[in-house]
């Protein structure tokens, strides 16, 4: 089982019946973190919620319809999300860059950038979450 921090010190751990780590290739973009899933099986619903879980998130999941678009906007956390089906675009547009997100893709989105959403063709069901920065 992968269990290391990535720069946000958020733990990357994934059940999925594959061994690990080989199963992740992790790309860094820009200050947006995206995991590759590159294992022979999706992980499932449940098993990312279970995972996500035990990094300590409240992960809820959503779904849209094909081809759906979200307005460019910002948080007031570090947003954590996977794909579980289907495909998401992330648009970043102060780096002027986009990130295709497939199943099993997980991206990590610092509190503060800026960035939109374009739902693939087929549609995407993701499970996201917040991570509370804690300020001293």
């Amino acid at each position: 089982m992968l269990n290391e921090r990535s720069k946000y010190g958020i733990p990357h751990t994934v059940e999925t019946g594959c061994p690990l780590p080989l199963n992740f290739m992790a790309i860094e973009q820009e200050a947006v973190r995206v995991i590759r899933w590159s294992g022979s099986q999706h992980p499932t619903l449940s098993s990312i919620t279970r995972q996500m879980q035990k990094e300590g998130l409240r992960p809820y999941a959503w779904e849209n319809t094909p081809n759906q678009r979200y307005a460019v906007r910002s948080h007031g956390y570090t947003k954590v999300m996977y794909v579980v089906e289907g495909t998401i675009e992330i648009t970043l547009p102060d780096s002027n860059k986009s990130v295709k997100l497939r199943a099993g893709d997980r991206v990590e989105i610092p509190t503060g950038v800026r960035h939109g959403a374009i739902i693939g063709s087929s549609g995407a069901k993701c499970v996201e979450a917040a991570v509370n920065t804690v300020r001293a």
